[in-house]
């Protein structure tokens, strides 16, 4: 096979028929598979400052290659200093090419890029197999030009994946090229 070849089409041709045989699976439809992939930032100063939240909103648009849609908040909370419908945050769900191109990004060129990175912890699993991953420093990768960040976010990346159970969720991530941790 080609060695350029496309995240999503090695998922088509190698990845699910290879889950679909380990796991016994009858229906190829029964594979795990990736649903969306969710990239969420909070920016709490966005309350005080609409400045701020279009500086974020621009970062994480460059980020993802799609416009965030801004969060707002559900309630008032005075020790906070919120009020209702401030903007406290930006998410951007990705779905189908767009998924896979961030993936192959993340995987192949930011995560490497970490200080100190000896792979992603294997904690992050929720009870709906779906994996969570938070990135201290959005500032890994390549689209952000530190020199025009006026502070330096973190993101929280969501892997929503369709499958049986955790086991199966992770083999699908492992099969995609995340880097989880070793154990020695």
């Amino acid at each position: 096979m080609d060695k350029e070849e496309k995240l999503s089409t090695k998922y088509q041709k190698e990845i699910r028929p290879k889950l679909q045989k380990e796991f016994g699976l009858a229906n190829f439809l029964a594979a795990p598979r990736l649903k969306k992939v969710v990239v969420s930032m909070g920016v709490k100063e966005g309350a005080k400052d609409k400045g701020i939240i279009e500086k974020a909103k621009g970062q994480l648009a460059a980020i993802t290659g799609q416009n965030p849609k801004v969060c707002r908040a559900k309630k008032s909370i005075a020790a906070f200093n919120l009020a209702v419908a401030s903007p406290i945050g930006l998410t951007v769900t990705l779905r189908g090419e767009k998924m896979f191109n961030f993936l192959e990004k993340l995987m192949g060129i930011v995560l490497p890029r970490t200080r100190d990175f000896h792979g992603v912890p294997v904690t992050g699993f929720d009870k709906n197999n779906n994996y969570s991953l938070g990135i201290r420093e959005m500032v890994i990768f390549p689209e952000v030009d530190y020199t025009q960040l006026d502070k330096n976010r973190g993101l929280e990346v969501t892997f929503v994946l369709e499958s049986a159970d955790q086991i199966q969720s992770r083999r699908l991530l492992e099969e995609l090229g995340m880097p989880f941790v070793k154990n020695n």
